[in-house]
């Protein structure tokens, strides 16, 4: 998806993208946001932050 999305963005500088290349480019980069997201939020559920008092804190709740 990256290397896509890269090779979209090198042909846009050399020349205008096609209407299909841009709904491409534009889909991919949604769906490599959305990809990030998801990722981001499941490595938060696994972040704790120890309290003064010992206690754990969950860094990304539900």
């Amino acid at each position: 998806m990256i290397e896509r999305i890269n090779e979209l963005s090198k042909i846009s500088k050399e020349r205008k993208l096609t209407e299909a290349e841009l709904k491409e480019q534009q889909e991919l980069r949604k769906q490599y946001i959305e990809n990030f997201k998801s990722n981001f939020k499941t490595q938060m559920k696994n972040v704790y932050i120890k309290e003064e008092d010992g206690s754990l804190t969950q860094v990304g709740k539900d």
